[in-house]
């Protein structure tokens, strides 16, 4: 399941999106991302030949089975590890943008381990 992380940005901010509004097209990940138009196009048409994603014919844009579980797992990576760097004191903006880059690299047994941690030690409730 490695995909590159551009794909895997554009997974989860679907992702996001659909839980936010319920609906995703094209324009909407250009609003969020402040991408241009032509290159979110490119990139939906890549990711639907690619099975990650469907588009109807309303332009709404739904992810595939498959596509939904990497935004999963990138969204999870993303939401954990900022929380935790923020836990140990590193301010929001960075803590974020850290996880951002973090999220893509990460091994799963990395993850995991971290994971397992946070939990044991009751480090982030919820999490």
């Amino acid at each position: 399941m490695k995909i590159q992380e551009s794909a895997e940005n554009y997974l989860e901010t679907i992702l996001i999106l659909s839980r936010r509004t319920g609906n995703v097209r094209s324009i909407d990940i250009v609003n969020e991302l402040g991408f241009s138009k032509p290159s979110v196009s490119i990139a939906m048409k890549n990711l639907r030949e690619n099975g990650y994603i469907q588009m109807g014919k309303d332009g709404r844009i739904t992810l595939s089975p498959s596509g939904l579980s990497i935004a999963e797992m990138i969204y999870e990576r993303h939401t954990l590890l900022s929380k935790w760097l923020m836990h140990l004191g590193v301010d929001k903006i960075t803590a974020t943008e850290d996880a951002c880059r973090m999220e893509h690299v990460i091994s799963a047994k990395s993850f995991e381990a971290i994971k397992k941690h946070v939990r044991e030690y009751g480090e982030l409730d919820g999490a």
